[in-house]
């Protein structure tokens, strides 16, 4: 349950209550963070879209060309009729690398927070492939969320690219395995047989992993300050963004990338009425991008319920692509 808000000196229109909890509740933290989950209005997408094409990010071009190159062999592994649903959607650039091969899909059913841009990539999609039933469906997937009802007898597989699993701690990461595979568990057609496709980015060199974070063109800079944007414009917030510099690094330690957003100066920022004080150099932790190893990812899986089929990588070994299959026996 969450913990009442405090008396708002301003409450904007149109208030994202549970936003502001998140915003508030973080800001009020001993080490002040924010929910990555917060980056993707539609300026946060369509920053991160153009981080997707930047030549230092290596994980989206690497899991495509492992998609484009083993597709026939990852569709293979789902249910004939199946029901795929791709958690956090966003772009549909990854789906469409299997959707040629899997031509007996009941429907795609991409779940995304971020409901414009949903509504915009699920429309597009609709128009490319006129014959393929599309139900978008507006939700956070890190929390319970419904399919459509009239899948609920189709078998379902789920489709979780990007390596967005490792924006969770792994003990976060497992529960959200778990639940994934209580989402396509659901219904009495996919008892048995459940199938999760899911990206991995894979641990590598420092320099490579930091740079693939904080490019030279400043364009993951502009996608972390955008989320102050965000709750300036909707939570009555007076952050000045010249005040915050971006900061990313790869700890080899806890073996994750960490984002934040630096303090340049000593500032009092007001959200929604309720002061901050930042002291300079004090830093919003804003992300985590967990890597991992083939082995450890395959442990993280088992533990949550999901046995390991497949795994393709690319030549390199950058970035790898997993199939699991549910296991229905520990699964609850």
């Amino acid at each position: 349950m969450n913990a009442p808000l405090p008396h708002l000196a301003h409450e904007p229109a149109r208030l994202d209550r549970t936003f502001l909890q998140d915003v508030i509740g973080g800001l009020s933290a001993p080490k002040k963070h924010l929910s990555a989950k917060y980056f993707y209005d539609r300026r946060g997408s369509e920053l991160f879209e153009a981080i997707t094409r930047l030549p230092e990010y290596y994980p989206t071009r690497t899991e495509l060309a492992i998609l484009d190159r083993y597709g026939p062999e990852i569709a293979a592994g789902l249910a004939p009729g199946s029901a795929l649903v791709e958690f956090g959607s966003g772009s549909t650039a990854k789906v469409r690398r299997l959707l040629p091969h899997l031509s007996d899909l009941a429907a795609y059913v991409p779940v995304d927070v971020s409901e414009e841009f949903l509504r915009s990539e699920a429309e597009e999609l609709g128009r490319d492939f006129p014959r393929l039933q599309v139900e978008p469906v507006a939700a956070d997937f890190t929390k319970p969320f419904g399919l459509p009802e009239d899948l609920r007898d189709a078998p379902k597989a789920g489709f979780f690219p990007g390596s967005t699993i490792g924006n969770f701690e792994p003990e976060l990461a497992a529960g959200l395995l778990a639940s994934f595979a209580r989402t396509l568990g659901t219904g009495t057609g996919a008892g048995t047989g459940a199938t999760l496709i899911v990206g991995i980015d894979l641990v590598k060199e420092k320099a490579v992993l930091d740079a693939a974070y904080d490019d030279a063109a400043g364009v993951t800079a502009a996608f972390n300050l955008n989320l102050l944007t965000r709750i300036n414009r909707e939570l009555g917030a007076d952050f000045d963004l010249d005040a915050f510099a971006h900061q990313a690094f790869f700890d080899e330690n806890l073996g994750r990338i960490e984002m934040h957003l630096v303090s340049r100066r000593n500032q009092l920022v007001t959200v929604a009425g309720v002061p901050f004080h930042f002291g300079s150099g004090e830093t919003i932790h804003t992300e985590n991008s967990y890597k991992y190893t083939v082995p450890g990812f395959r442990a993280l899986a088992r533990g949550a319920g999901w046995e390991h089929a497949r795994v393709w990588t690319d030549p390199d070994g950058l970035f790898s692509v997993h199939a699991l299959t549910a296991n229905t026996i520990r699964r609850h």
